[in-house]
């Protein structure tokens, strides 16, 4: 059999696909390739480039052309990729595909790497002079009236220019010109250390130049970021690289300044809300060795270093680094592999650490550094639980949070009211017959959003218009039951008409830049109420806020989801580390109608360190994760019975294997999007045996007959069982 190349294509098949070289030059693995496939092209990567063909040549068809010059994805990134793909179960070409940002997945040129900047055209000037233009493109205007600007800056100043740029470059107001990069100067100095962060520096600096896992635990305000800073600081000065991942893109602005400023490096940023072209730049930049930080969310794990030194997973807790569609790699997960391919240390950071971590401390596998105090003896929050128990409410607010906002306002301070639901209210009842809005495609309320005076369904996206009146009877007294965030923006402005009420949600941040412009606003000494989402949970420096009061904690204390109490105990510990974070002290108050439950007494009481280790023992005693591993095979389709029967010939293809099942059975959301739902859990406290019998069940999966009919798909170590 003559000698073949072994291609991913980004399909979501388990399987590669074999060619003949192209009829001009030898291929290396990693290269990106045109191929022929099906009806149309596609472009794939080499992931052999000397396999033994299973079947004839004769039967084989000819890669059309190698793309670019050598592989894009070096010896290391490759192998990593493979076991990743081994490991999560993915499809091999969407695994090697997730590693490339869009613009390297197609058949076209690379972008330009030269430095990017624009300026002003004289008729730019005029329509500049005349102000007529308006919004996005008249800041873009005003930003290089003061000279040309390099598009890194721009994405600093005004997140989201391009499309103002796309509109005033077609109108002749501002063009591209060429300048030379710039090193940006330092203009921070590094603060003294704490000796808790000098001894948390000189641990991790003693392992760089080989692979180490750290937790870096530290309480929320710690500062965390500057033994980052100092950790960056010190491989840069070695001539390498450092990649620091957050949760978040809101999270990735505040952070590239810091850096940039501290530094005086250029920061090369990736995640998804840049524009294709941006991202592609940014990888290739890594690739070649010129980008010494990269900073990213969850994609940016696949960044190729060269000369790597670093890596940082920042609020490693957060469920943000676990893809949940497509290939379900987990970001963090994938840090610590890529770390030991590239004989480098990782640091893990949070202030809440994921049970997984911790007991991955417990066994040795990582070692943990502490931070247990505020900078400049800055005091912790004091924390208070508010008895919500035969209270009359306003709109879910007690008297007691109502009085605490009011306090805080009339000093000039700002506060923090957080509801982790966003819309008006959950549900539309009607008082007459008890009829209430329902989305027909998932069989669950819908929530109502008052200003856009419509209903919709946060799990498929389903909209309908307000009823003018109750659909079965008639009626007229439709009512909202319970608050989300809009509705408690509405009742606080009521409440505090002198005051700035800020909604910060996923509603209110559609805009790229949008949440940048709102938090901007709160960094002045002036007061301010802010309602919020988990948004607002992570990271973000507001010095004059100093209350924070957390609404609708009830509702983690009684779910059925294992992990809930975690979760809870994170979100309230994170929360709660907004408040008085600079010189004036800070206030926490949290709502509930269960003041004596054990896990919020104990958070109190103990702190976030005591709940998490009593968590583990929890979880040990009955061998859930991290102790035990699951596996959960989902799938769904439109009728019920194609649900039942994929998921009876998948549990009985694993008969005689030493696991144990749950299932098959409905998911928690048994019908979804008009998709029936179900699932098959497949459970162990052996991951390699569990490993051992995943490989061929996977390909057994996809030759089952009734797997044409399902969409299924496969989660290892799934962080919801939704």
């Amino acid at each position: 059999m003559p000698a073949v190349l072994r291609v991913a294509l980004p399909v979501p098949l388990p399987t590669l696909f074999d060619y003949l070289p192209p009829a001009d030059g030898r291929v290396e693995a990693g290269s990106r390739v045109l191929v022929p496939f099906g009806k149309g092209k596609a472009v794939g990567v080499v992931v052999e480039a000397a396999a033994e063909a299973a079947v004839g040549s004769a039967r084989l068809k000819r890669v059309l052309r190698v793309l670019a010059d050598g592989p894009l994805r070096d010896t290391e990134l490759m192998a990593t990729l493979a076991r990743a793909a081994d490991y999560w179960r993915g499809a091999p070409g969407e695994a090697y595909a997730n590693a490339l940002p869009l613009a390297l997945r197609e058949d076209r040129p690379l972008p330009d790497l030269r430095e990017e900047a624009w300026a002003l055209t004289t008729t730019g000037r005029s329509a500049l002079d005349a102000g007529s233009r308006r919004g996005g493109s008249r800041a873009l205007l005003d930003a290089l009236s003061r000279g040309p600007q390099s598009a890194e800056l721009l994405h600093e100043m005004l997140p989201g220019w391009r499309d103002a740029a796309r509109r005033l470059d077609q109108a002749g107001l501002i063009e591209r010109v060429e300048t030379r990069s710039a090193v940006p100067a330092a203009v921070t100095t590094p603060p003294v250390l704490s000796e808790e962060q000098s001894s948390a520096v000189s641990a991790i600096r003693a392992a760089l130049g080989s692979f180490q896992s750290f937790l870096l635990d530290g309480v929320t305000g710690s500062g965390k970021t500057e033994v980052y800073l100092a950790l960056i600081e010190q491989v840069i000065a070695q001539g390498k690289q450092a990649l620091l991942l957050v949760p978040e893109i809101g999270l990735a602005p505040q952070t590239v300044r810091r850096l940039r400023d501290r530094l005086g490096v250029a920061v090369q940023v990736l995640h998804s809300n840049l524009a294709e072209g941006d991202r592609a730049r940014a990888w290739l930049r890594a690739r070649s060795g010129e980008a010494k930080v990269i900073l990213g969310t969850r994609s940016a794990i696949f960044t190729p270093l060269p000369h790597a030194g670093l890596i940082v997973v920042d609020e490693e807790h957060d469920s943000a680094y676990k893809q949940q569609e497509g290939f379900r790699y987990h970001a963090r997960d994938l840090a610590l592999l890529r770390a030991r391919a590239l004989d480098v240390p990782v640091v893990l950071g949070s202030a809440t650490p994921s049970l997984e971590s911790l007991a991955n401390v417990q066994a040795g596998r990582y070692r943990a550094l502490q931070l247990r105090a505020r900078p400049g003896a800055i005091r912790p929050p004091q924390v208070q639980i508010v008895d919500m128990r035969a209270q009359r409410l306003e709109h879910g607010l007690s008297p007691a949070l109502l009085a605490a906002v009011r306090d805080t306002v009339a000093r000039g301070e700002q506060a923090l009211v957080f509801r982790n639901r966003r819309g008006y209210a959950p549900v539309l009842l009607c008082h007459a017959c008890g009829w209430h809005a329902e989305c027909p495609r998932c069989e669950h309320p819908m929530t109502l959003h008052a200003g856009r005076r419509q209903l919709i369904c946060h799990h498929c996206d389903y909209t309908a218009r307000l009823p003018a009146q109750c659909p079965a009877c008639s009626g007229q007294e439709l009512k909202p039951q319970g608050q989300g965030t809009e509705r408690l923006e509405e009742a606080l402005a009521a409440q505090f008409p002198e005051v700035p009420v800020l909604r910060i949600d996923r509603e209110t941040t559609r805009r790229r830049d949008a949440f940048e412009q709102l938090l901007e606003g709160l960094h002045q000494d002036k007061p301010a109420i802010l309602v919020g989402t988990q948004m607002l949970a992570k990271g973000h420096d507001l010095p004059n806020l100093t209350l924070v009061a957390i609404v609708g904690v009830d509702e983690g204390l009684h779910s059925v989801d294992f992990r809930a109490s975690e979760r809870l105990s994170q979100l309230v510990v994170q929360v709660a580390g907004r408040a008085g974070r600079a010189a004036k002290p800070g206030r926490v108050l949290l709502q509930t109608h269960h003041p004596d439950h054990p896990l919020l007494r104990q958070l109190l009481a103990q702190g976030y360190g005591a709940a998490a280790a009593s968590l583990l023992e929890e979880r040990r005693s009955v061998q859930l994760p991290p102790y035990g591993h699951q596996v959960l095979l989902r799938a769904d389709a439109h009728q019920r019975e194609h649900v039942d029967a994929f998921l009876h010939e998948a549990a009985n293809a694993l008969a005689g294997a030493p696991l144990q099942l749950a299932g098959p059975m409905p998911a928690p959301m048994p019908l979804r999007a008009g998709r029936h739902r179900g699932q098959l859990l497949i459970e162990t406290d052996s991951r390699s045996s569990l490993h051992q019998a995943l490989r061929p069940w996977f390909r057994t999966l996809s030759a089952l007959p009734t797997a044409r009919r399902v969409r299924w798909s496969l989660d290892v170590d799934p962080i919801d069982l939704y």
